[in-house]
């Protein structure tokens, strides 16, 4: 007998639709699976056996197949044991076929017939949404992932025989999941913005990297500070939307990094690698691709401190993603494409011992300097909208500490400057300035007469690319609209214009 089960499977960080055949016969006994899949899949066939006996099934001496398609897909996971001990009792006699018909289910099997946990629910309940599938059955353990997920009645079960009484039951007894009431949660910083002491220049830097979306870089003596600036970023982003928060979370889902305590991403991500993480590591990687860094960082923030200590051939593959704001690996197996808009946050010292420019306490050459600074190559600094030099604190700013602005009074700033630049690009697909590309730059960065002349000048004395060039003008787009100002003004080109220390002979 012939049977059929609507499952899914994670590829990269995207799910497709498999179906799960299930053909009992007379014959030879014996049990065989095909549509290529890894050796977990294969697994499955031990656990299911001796999941469905140990809850009661016995298996008559016949001939069985098992096939998941799309053949020309490779099938990696511990998700299929569920629909494929469904699709086996509902050709064994013990199902009714029709209670199965347009259902989707997922889960792994213990040998005693308990639903486990997987990794990537959330995209599979979000493709059974988009199939207009009637159910989703789903393990109890990942019930919290999808809490927030309506349109779609979601069944989570903890054992084989709990599955089989709710086929009994009417629609299996599963009501339309409502969505849970969305609460926006704020990012808890170490530090409040108001009590790092001077420094006014990186703070304002940080402002505007968060309000326009900007990829930052501070450069400065060891202990000035950039640190702990670049930890408190994420606490003046406003909170996520609950779109973003799915987007996120899904990703998180499919790289099985949410749990029972954490089942969603409700706070933008900051991710800060060490700098002996590999490439592979970074971008994503592996026989069956998983996100990497960059790919977790997705709306949110990578940070890498100590920025020349990081291998070459991990930094250069931040280049392309800069640009296109997603990473594309291609294996054997096919080719895999990951989201990657993030904003980008470094920090480094200018040398070896870290106290450069400072002659008094640097001992390192002026070839040691530039040798130092030659391990970042110039298109990485180039993708760098805004870079700021950090002295060494003052002792009477330290003792004297002028308050400056709250965390939470950025916040707002930040976030009224993201409602300014939303309204300003919606239906264009861009949502920050620091996203603006070719002749978007020319349409949305209009520049006053006096500012046209400024950057003309700036242009032929600073020798600037027309990469840095853009920049500069995207800069001043994201500092005209923390002010409030529909047009750029020369004030404003002149603060961008300030925050471009890599232009520097120096560096």
């Amino acid at each position: 007998m012939f049977r059929k089960v609507m499952s899914a499977t994670i590829v990269g960080v995207n799910c497709i639709s498999v179906q799960v055949e299930a053909d009992v016969r007379n014959g030879l006994p014996g049990f065989s699976m095909v549509g290529y899949l890894s050796s977990r899949v294969r697994e499955a066939q031990e656990r299911v056996c001796t999941a469905l006996r140990n809850s009661g099934f016995s298996f008559p001496a016949k001939h069985i197949t098992v096939n998941l398609s799309p053949a020309d897909v490779k099938k990696d996971g511990t998700g299929f044991d569920l629909p494929i001990a469904a699709a086996l009792l509902s050709a064994l006699g013990y199902l009714d076929f029709a209670c199965l018909e347009n259902v989707c289910m997922a889960g792994e099997l213990s040998l005693s017939g308990e639903v486990k946990g997987i990794r990537g629910i959330l995209p599979i309940v979000d493709r059974a949404v988009k199939e207009k599938c009637r159910l989703c059955i789903i393990p109890k353990e990942n019930a919290k992932e999808v809490e927030m997920i309506d349109g779609i009645p979601i069944l989570a079960v903890e054992n084989m025989r709990e599955f089989t009484d709710y086929a009994g039951l009417k629609n299996w007894g599963a009501e339309r999941n409502p969505g849970k009431k969305w609460e926006e949660e704020n990012y808890e910083s170490e530090w409040d913005f108001c009590e790092i002491a001077g420094q006014e220049a990186a703070k304002e830097a940080a402002v505007i990297a968060a309000a326009g979306f900007h990829n930052l870089l501070m450069i400065g003596t060891k202990g000035s500070g950039k640190t702990m600036i670049a930890k408190s970023i994420p606490g003046i982003f406003p909170c996520l939307s609950k779109e973003e928060a799915m987007e996120i979370s899904g990703i998180y889902s499919a790289a099985g990094l949410l749990s029972q305590e954490k089942p969603l991403i409700k706070i933008r991500p900051f991710r800060t690698p060490h700098h002996t993480i590999s490439p592979k590591a970074l971008a994503g990687g592996g026989q069956m691709p998983r996100p990497g860094e960059i790919t977790l960082a997705h709306k949110g923030i990578l940070f890498l401190d100590e920025l020349p200590e990081f291998s070459r051939s991990t930094l250069e593959v931040l280049r392309q993603p800069h640009v296109d704001h997603k990473i594309c690996i291609s294996r054997v197996s096919g080719n895999f494409q990951f989201p990657a808009d993030f904003l980008f946050i470094a920090a480094m010292n200018a040398c070896p011992c870290g106290y450069y420019p400072d002659r008094n306490k640097c001992s390192c050459s002026d070839t040691e300097v530039a040798k130092y600074m030659g391990k970042i190559s110039g298109p990485i600094l180039d993708r760098f909208d805004l870079c700021t030099e950090m002295k060494q604190v003052p002792k009477e700013k330290i003792w004297k500490k002028k308050k400056g602005k709250t965390t939470c009074e950025l916040r707002e700033m930040v976030k009224e400057t993201h409602e300014i630049q939303k309204d300003r690009y919606k239906g264009k697909g861009v949502s920050f300035n620091g996203r603006l590309q070719g002749k978007e730059i020319e349409k949305y960065c209009q520049t006053s007469r006096e500012g046209e002349k400024l950057l003309q000048r700036a242009y032929e004395k600073m020798h600037l690319s027309v990469r840095a060039y853009h920049k500069i003008l995207k800069t001043a787009r994201t500092i005209a609209d923390l002010e409030k100002s529909e047009k750029i003004e020369v004030s404003h080109i002149s603060k961008a214009m300030s925050f471009r220390a890599l232009d520097k002979k120096d560096w």
